[in-house]
């Protein structure tokens, strides 16, 4: 668990670094630690919640947050969260779509990020309309946010300015953490939520401190490109691992 409590710290500090949550990679490192891949989900997903909650308010405190749009895309995508957490899904699919995307996710975080002063919200709020179901259903099906897959969209499709990007895409997974955590318990029921949650105490208490961390800190001692190949780096390794 000491190992397993420090991969979470580290995935929670280099992804709260860059505005996202790490539940893809909680996913992973759970299912390579042999954890019952029926209770993986609410553990990452959990872990998720506690990340980006403090990563949104202080977005919101320092009005980056496109509110509006950034709700749209994120309740578009919240009730098809709630039924992907609802759907059974057997462990061979489960590894292999996780594996996927996985290796995806860290591809796309090479992707070009739009400059500052370059945005275009009207060309791209269709898109990315609907893209954010798809997203949503994915992020509940296999105990993932989905803004690692929605960041680099928006910023390719020139959504927003990089800071409102990232501060959209930390709502964006903490309300689809919060539905697909809640499919997840309406799927498995109370007493399995509260076995996955209370046995899974270290972890959550390691992505909380590794996720202040990240959100204050890591910014400031690591350029921007560092932090965001290193989390691409971490995220294609164990995605590459579970696929094999």
């Amino acid at each position: 668990m000491g190992l397993l409590a420090l991969g979470f710290f580290a995935t929670a500090l280099l992804y709260a670094s860059v505005g996202l949550g790490g539940g893809s990679t909680y996913s992973a490192l759970l299912a390579l630690a042999g954890f019952d891949y029926r209770l993986l989900p609410i553990v990452s997903l959990a872990c998720n919640i506690l990340v980006v909650t403090g990563s949104t308010v202080r977005f919101g405190r320092a009005g980056l947050v496109p509110w509006r749009r950034a709700l749209i895309l994120s309740l578009i995508a919240a009730p098809l969260a709630f039924l992907g957490g609802l759907t059974p899904i057997r462990e061979e699919t489960f590894l292999f779509i996780l594996g996927l995307c996985l290796v995806l996710a860290g591809l796309a975080l090479f992707l070009p990020r739009a400059p500052e002063s370059e945005a275009e919200p009207a060309a791209a709020a269709r898109w990315m309309g609907l893209a954010a179901g798809p997203l949503g259903y994915l992020a509940g099906l296999v105990g993932i946010g989905g803004g690692i897959f929605l960041a680099p969209l928006l910023h390719l499709t020139r959504w927003a300015r990089a800071r409102e990007i990232a501060a959209t895409a930390s709502l964006f997974i903490l309300i689809n953490s919060i539905a697909g955590l809640a499919g997840q318990l309406a799927k498995n029921g109370p007493e399995r939520f509260a076995e996955a949650l209370g046995g899974a105490l270290p972890l959550l208490v390691a992505v909380v401190i590794g996720g202040q961390l990240g959100s204050l800190a890591a910014q400031r001692l690591l350029p921007d490109w560092l932090i965001r190949w290193l989390t691409a780096g971490l995220t294609i390794w164990v995605g590459g691992r579970l696929l094999v």
